[in-house]
């Protein structure tokens, strides 16, 4: 009898987080969602049921190894092979350098770079032993140079890109796909709509990015066949400066 396949999306917030665990559900993959508070799930599991997919939420602090431990083992006993790992935890925070804290430096870095190392470290110990999987980290702009006011986020970003650069070293040849996506753009979402309404009228040209379309980006590079594997793939609106 065939196993459930599991996507586990770390991060499956409203926007970009959510329509992965979408896509991947509409593929016909059980999507495993985590927030640090299972009951902001609960409408993204709705409505992927809704959809004749199949989901479940579970809270879990991605800082916190003995919990991201429990979490990757309650899956693989309770639901099926974690196939797919998309890390997609955020943690931008505007600061300028002479205000920023210790205390708040170092939670940027956990939240954006020591969870990814904690999720993708106990991912990967399954998918050694069965000799596939693809693991996704979601980048950003700062992950490429830091920027006035993002010494913190850009410090955690560029580090779990250079993570992601050494997984892909070691896990590659072990038939695992290990990619970095730079999101280099704002982003449809309530956030940008509320705090940046000129930037947000741009969605009408097409000048921000869409989740699902993001989303369908992360699925190809999960379906590419391993004679030819992206390792890192930007993402940006046609009109954005870079």
């Amino acid at each position: 009898m065939a196993q459930d396949k599991a996507c586990l999306v770390v991060g499956a917030g409203d926007a970009t987080g959510g329509a992965i665990a979408r896509r991947f559900a509409r593929e016909g993959y059980v999507a495993c969602v985590t927030r640090r508070n299972a009951d902001k799930l609960q409408p993204l599991v709705d409505a992927i049921v809704a959809d004749g997919g199949r989901a479940h939420g579970f809270a879990s602090d991605a800082r916190k190894e003995h919990e991201v431990v429990e979490l990757v083992e309650k899956i693989e006993s309770t639901v099926g092979p974690i196939e797919v790992l998309v890390f997609n935890i955020g943690a931008n925070v505007r600061t300028p350098v002479v205000d920023e804290t210790a205390q708040r430096y170092f939670k940027i870095w956990e939240m954006a770079c020591f969870g990814g190392f904690l999720n993708g470290r106990e991912v990967a110990k399954r998918m050694v032993t069965r000799g596939r999987g693809t693991i996704l980290f979601t980048g950003a702009t700062a992950s490429l140079r830091g920027g006035k006011g993002f010494a913190a986020f850009a410090g955690a970003k560029a580090a779990l890109r250079a993570l992601a650069q050494s997984m892909a070293r070691e896990l590659g040849p072990q038939g695992i796909h290990v990619a970095h996506v730079v999101i280099d753009g704002a982003i449809d979402t309530a956030f940008i709509r509320d705090n940046f309404p000129e930037r947000y009228a741009l969605k009408a040209q097409d000048g921000i990015l869409q989740p699902d379309h993001i989303a369908g980006q992360y699925w190809m590079l999960h379906q590419q066949p391993r004679d030819a594997w992206t390792h890192e793939l930007d993402l940006r609106p046609w009109m954005e400066a870079f």
